[in-house]
């Protein structure tokens, strides 16, 4: 009998447990990155932190993090070797700077093109928006996180921080990732997107 409690107890604990991660209050937008991660053929996840993973974590979606930029482009810029965290240099194009309001105040972000992808399918219209803040090394990953953005309208473009995400060498260093140019610090907490990722064990 005693045994019998004993195990009962156990499944009462696991569900529980189980019970917490899938209530959690995930956009539909949180839910699919997490699937990504999930899905092993193309996880950035080592084997070892895929067979441990629950889910990523994030900030609650903010909707005060979703805002309307306006672009003052540069089309005389010229590509430039942006460092990466190997000996691998990325080829970009300063496209423009972003301008925004959040928090009451206006803010000044530099986005990108990434060359590698001009003329791919699925890629047109896309920007590459790298980013500081003032969680980077507490909440998020210190070297910043990234924002892939697409533009449509001629002179604004949408940024949606709930979407920002950790670079994959965060996840395995044998990925090469671009680092944040220091320019594009925010004097300010970004609490919206991916938070730093914790091992399991």
């Amino acid at each position: 009998m005693r045994l019998i409690l004993l195990f009962i107890v156990f499944l009462f604990f696991s569900c529980r447990s189980e019970k917490r991660y899938e209530d959690f209050n995930l956009t539909e937008y949180q839910r699919e990155v997490n699937n990504y991660f999930k899905d092993a053929s193309v996880s950035p996840l080592k084997t070892k932190d895929l067979k441990n993973f629950k889910g990523l974590d994030f900030f609650e979606f903010d909707s005060s993090y979703v805002v309307y930029a306006k672009i003052q482009k540069t089309p005389n810029s010229l590509p430039f070797k942006m460092k990466t965290t190997t000996n691998m240099p990325a080829d970009f194009r300063m496209y423009g700077k972003l301008i925004f309001n959040l928090n009451d105040e206006q803010h000044s972000l530099t986005v990108y093109e990434n060359l590698d992808y001009i003329g791919v399918d699925g890629y047109k219209n896309y920007l590459f928006l790298p980013f500081l803040d003032q969680t980077n090394g507490y909440e998020t990953y210190g070297g910043g996180r990234y924002m892939d953005l697409y533009q449509y309208d001629n002179d604004s473009i949408l940024i949606n921080f709930n979407r920002a995400y950790n670079p994959k060498c965060v996840y395995d260093e044998n990925f090469s990732c671009p680092i944040v140019p220091r320019d594009n610090l925010l004097n300010l907490r970004v609490e919206a997107g991916v938070k730093n990722f914790v091992k399991n064990y």
